[in-house]
């Protein structure tokens, strides 16, 4: 043994209490169990190892001694006798096992002495006098023994010859002792809890990827080789983190199993057969051993399933739900197999011949307790704090749609480690996913692309991109053909969508009508009104207005501004009203059938006559009264919009437990004061809380979150945790639907004024600290995330962002890294953050794409039309064809043109007639852009184009002067991102005036001294646009550019376009 090994004296010693007490009072035994009286019948209990064996073996000696005392001892025997616990060893086990003595105190039902005996030369002698002490037990005629546990070695022999020629009896109780062991402590619950994360991670992390890589790559491996592998990662950090390595083993070797021969037990030997993945099912099961303590997880991927395969493997995990549901404290174990019967004769019964026979059993420091097992006819009770292993599958299932005879057949078997509750269902220690959605590798075949199935899979969007990015020899001919088939998908689904919508797509709010008061009973009684006087009333924000002698109330909202104006002995009041046809965003939803007075001056005398107050105060206390309400008002408003969207959320359900997953020091954004102050972030039964170091708290829903993502610190100065949340949530007087966590790994800023040695001992001890702060906080943030997930509350996973797939562009004012998840394309790095989830993306498209420029943008059209487009501008042209690749292998639909597009118009055209946008093609309007382009950027037809086309026109009304312009002049606007306002025609016309009269040659040299980081990219094509007078007073187009628009009809009356 180790020379370093300390028994846990006090814990020792109160497991010793519990034998005991199950013992003399059997209060703890099963009343229902075959061998209930076993333990009660006998009068000393005795536990014996020999010496160590070659190859290893569950045995329930091993098992008591390791509970007891933590370690695995040989030579050693122990009995336990009425009243003291005599141990017989070597001198140096002894040493260590008498700590167990120092914490004795006579508590209840522990033993009154410790008989501590050394081994001698002649072992027999001492055995008599062992034997003689249990005689003086109770009778002294029974010992309980482990009759099924193998006695090898001398020592074991000489105890069964003294034994013999005593003629004691001996009864097997390892049925009760197994009861004892199978209720765990926290303790061991915590053992239990890590052996399953380094199970979960080596699944996760390992074996799948493995598989997975195999199958993209289809390459020929044999499973004993997976299997083998799988144990040689044992010794990896990678997977193997924060524990003890050398407390790490397999509870059995790992199993893999495909090709139609499956075997669906634990003991079945691994064969040499080559993993086969044509449409079949590779099952996948292991289980890992910390500090003695099993775990077990057992998955099935199938590749290529088909519909009947997935209804079926669905079916398994309901199965499998059955058993969580029903296993709880004190319920009978053949209970909880009838039910899942009773579910597979009621729904599937062509499945009851086909299922396993044993549905889990009890596990802990042995891997199976037989006597404890989810069987039709165990009768043993659940307790809780036992822990399971709890499997089910179906065997010998038959596959019509499989392309060979390993096909034909398959097999389906899933298995976690589970705890029992008390009065809710059990908890899954095993964190992997096993919806149909994590265990499912499509293949997508070249000659099959139009038959995508839509079911999510592990590997095709990842791999497919990255293999995309990599080959550059994918044929341009069959990306675009793929994407005209996608284009016509789009272009049918849409219509069915929003035609079912009822064309109230982009329906506006109504605006709320202000009735001050109902009737002319209500009106204030003051003086003033019935003097005639202008008054207003500031409990309803209301002005009432003398009008022919009749006061009328005006509510404040209905007032568009007042001005106040001296002319010699008079001062003019003038309210201007919002009435149709006026400017600015209420003019608009102002009902046009009414009258309405467009504004109103009321004049009054400065003069002041025999000490009375001159009529002219009343109009500049109005007047300020008026500008006083309106800002009330207008902060009201501010306030009220602020909050749309923002839905009560249910209240935090704490969790008193300190074990909860938590992560300290982080960083919130957006920041709740100016200055930065961190916080701990803690995972609670239904959501999560973050706590400031001032107190502030900030909860966060599991069922409110859409989308989380954690991005590691790799190439990354920041580690941080992101939630993109479903409804807006409220701090910091905002609402806020993206909030960060984050911890900084290292300097944000350098000093460039340091002039060091490069191998200056400072520089090399602060980087190798970096590098350990890493990977420190990288198990710490995992360790958080898997815990997380393993919560049955929590409904979603953390996506982590594919760098390889990552291309720079311009989201916001800033050039930045924008990287695809699984689900979204996302930029978490710098504040604010971008996140676009893909299945809201109706489809993309690339502006400003021609060969004489250096970058384009890409815009995001949202499946709901009545949501604003997003761009990513100024990316890099080499990204262009890696990101199609990409877009394609995900199946999103995109287009592409030279032309930047003002999408506010184009999408306001299209929701105000959508059933007229899709009878004309929908938006194929955007291809046609795009073969222009390809064409040569050419017109396009004459005079035969369709003329219906101009209803989507962006630019019907463009004069004819601006096609003497060139070809391929673009005007960018950044405040195309930003609300389209009455000043974005301003900034249009100061653009072109800025850069009318510049020659290539003037543009070039100021592009050479533009900073690399500076995004002036309209210096690429803003030299060669002169606008003629006149042209700002134009309708604006939605088209920035003074080219005819791709999908509009050509030039007409026989004229020709000048270059």
């Amino acid at each position: 043994m180790p020379s370093d090994i300390v028994i846990d004296g006090a814990r020792s010693l109160e497991r010793i209490r519990r034998l005991y007490s199950l013992w003399r009072n059997n209060d703890e035994a099963d009343s229902s169990t075959n061998d209930n009286n076993a333990l009660r019948s006998v009068d000393a209990i005795v536990i014996i190892r020999g010496q160590k064996e070659d190859d290893f073996t569950y045995s329930k000696s091993a098992a008591m001694q390791t509970w007891l005392f933590g370690y695995e001892m040989h030579d050693v025997l122990v009995v336990f006798c009425q009243d003291s616990v005599i141990i017989f060893a070597g001198a140096k086990k002894l040493n260590y096992l008498k700590q167990i003595e120092s914490e004795h105190n006579n508590k209840e039902n522990a033993p009154r002495n410790f008989n501590f005996i050394t081994r001698k030369e002649n072992d027999e002698k001492s055995f008599d006098d062992i034997i003689k002490q249990i005689k003086m037990s109770h009778q002294g005629k029974t010992l309980g023994v482990f009759s099924k546990d193998k006695m090898e070695g001398p020592f074991c022999e000489q105890w069964q010859n003294c034994l013999n020629q005593h003629s004691l009896t001996t009864v097997d109780i390892s049925s009760s002792i197994g009861y004892l062991l199978a209720v765990k402590d926290n303790e061991e619950l915590s053992l239990i809890r890590k052996a399953c994360d380094i199970t979960g991670k080596l699944y996760s992390k390992h074996l799948k990827d493995q598989i997975i890589n195999i199958v993209d790559s289809e390459r020929k491996v044999k499973h004993s080789k997976l299997s083998e592998g799988l144990e040689s990662a044992l010794n990896d950090e990678k997977y193997v983190s924060s524990v003890d390595v050398n407390y790490v083993e397999m509870c059995y070797p790992a199993i893999v199993q495909s090709g139609g021969n499956y075997n669906l037990k634990f003991s079945a030997n691994v064969d040499k057969n080559t993993l086969h993945y044509g449409g079949s099912s590779i099952i996948c099961a292991f289980g890992i051993r910390y500090k003695s303590y099993c775990s077990n997880v057992v998955r099935t991927l199938l590749v290529n399933p088909s519909e009947e395969m997935k209804k079926t493997y669905q079916f398994l995990l309901d199965c499998e739900e059955v058993i969580l549901q029903e296993l709880k404290h004190d319920v009978l174990l053949c209970n909880v197999y009838k039910m899942v019967r009773e579910k597979v004769e009621k729904e599937r019964p062509e499945f009851l011949n086909k299922m396993t026979v044993n549905l889990g059993t009890a596990l802990g420091i042995e891997f199976r307790e037989s006597t404890i097992a989810i069987t039709s006819k165990c009768t043993a009770r659940a307790k809780k704090g036992m822990t399971f292993q709890v499997s089910i599958g179906f065997s010998g299932l038959e596959n019509p749609d499989g392309k060979d005879e390993q096909s034909k057949t398959y097999a389906l078997f899933i298995g976690d480690t589970i705890v029992v509750n008390e009065n809710e269902s059990c908890t899954i220690y095993t964190s992997s996913k096993k919806d149909i959605s994590h265990i499912a590798i499509i293949l997508k075949d070249d000659g099959t692309q139009d038959d995508v199935d839509d079911t999510p899979a592990i590997a095709p969007r990842r791999a497919a991109a990255e293999k995309a990015r990599i080959d550059p020899k994918i044929p341009e001919e069959s990306r675009q053909d793929y994407q005209k088939t996608l284009l016509r998908r789009l272009n049918e689904r849409a219509e069915a969508r929003l035609t079912s919508q009822g064309d109230k797509v982009s329906a506006e709010k109504a605006r709320k009508i202000n009735n001050s008061y109902k009737s002319e009973g209500q009106l204030p009684q003051d003086p003033d009104i019935q003097d005639l006087k202008l008054y207003m009333d500031k409990r309803y924000e209301t002005l009432i207005l003398p009008i022919n002698g009749t006061p009328t109330p005006f509510h404040i909202s209905t007032i568009k501004n007042v001005s106040l104006a001296v002319e010699g002995e008079y001062i003019y009041l003038r309210i201007n009203f919002f009435h149709p046809g006026g400017i600015g965003k209420q003019a608009d939803t102002i009902d046009k059938e009414n009258v309405y007075i467009k504004e109103l001056t009321y004049r009054a005398s400065t003069d002041k006559k025999d000490d009375v107050v001159p009529a002219s105060n009343n109009l500049s206390h109005i007047h300020k009264l008026i500008l006083e309400i309106q800002k009330k008002f207008k902060d009201q408003e501010q306030e009220r919009k602020q909050m749309e969207g923002v839905v009560k959320q249910d209240a935090l359900i704490l969790n008193p437990s300190k074990t909860n997953p938590k992560l300290k020091d982080l960083y919130i954004r957006p920041s709740l004061t100016n200055k930065k102050i961190n916080g701990t972030l803690e995972a609670h039964t239904n959501g999560f809380r973050y706590t400031s170091v001032r107190g502030d708290k900030i909860d966060i829903l599991y069922s409110n979150v859409s989308h989380a993502f954690y991005q590691p610190c790799d190439n990354e100065m920041i580690m941080l945790i992101h939630f993109h949340l479903k409804h807006a949530i409220v701090f910091g007087k905002r609402k806020q639907t993206e909030v960060q966590f984050y911890t900084e790994v290292g300097e944000l800023t350098t000093d460039l004024g340091k002039h060091r040695n490069m191998h200056d001992k400072d520089d090399v001890l602060a980087e190798q600290a970096e590098h350990e702060l890493r990977n420190k906080l990288k198990g710490a943030f995992q360790t958080f995330i898997d815990k997380v997930l393993q919560q049955k509350s929590f409904p979603f996973e953390f996506e982590t962002p594919f760098r390889p797939l990552g291309f720079h562009g311009t989201p916001h004012r800033s050039m930045v890294l924008i990287l695809p998840t699984t689900t979204c394309v996302v930029q978490l790095t710098e504040w604010p953050p971008l996140v676009i989830v893909l299945d809201e993306v109706e489809l993309i498209h690339f502006e400003r794409v021609h060969f004489q420029l250096k970058n384009f943008d890409m815009v995001f059209i949202m499946k709901d039309y009545s949501k604003k487009t997003q761009s990513i501008q100024a990316i890099p042209m080499a990204e262009l064809d890696p990101i199609k690749n990409w877009l394609n292998s995900c199946d999103i639909c995109y287009t592409e043109g030279p032309q930047s597009l003002n999408w506010a118009k184009i999408m306001k055209t299209i929701t105000d007639d959508l059933s007229g946008f899709f009878t004309q093609g929908g938006w194929t309007f955007l291809e046609a852009e795009s073969d222009t382009e390809g064409n040569g950027g050419g017109g396009g037809g004459g005079d035969d184009s369709d003329p219906e086309e101009d209803d989507y026109d962006p630019d019907a009304e463009e004069s004819e002067e601006e096609g003497s312009e060139s070809e391929y002049s673009v005007e960018e606007d950044d405040e195309d991102i930003d609300d389209e306002d009455s000043d974005s025609e301003e900034s249009d016309n100061l653009g072109s005036d800025e850069e009318s009269g510049k020659s290539w040659s003037e543009l070039e040299e100021e592009a050479r001294r533009a900073d690399a980081e500076k995004l002036d990219y309209d210096s690429d094509n803003g030299g060669n646009s002169k606008k003629k007078g006149g042209a700002s007073s134009k309708k604006p187009s939605p088209v920035k550019s003074k080219k005819r628009p791709a999908h509009s009809p050509p030039p007409t009356n026989g004229k020709k376009r000048k270059r």
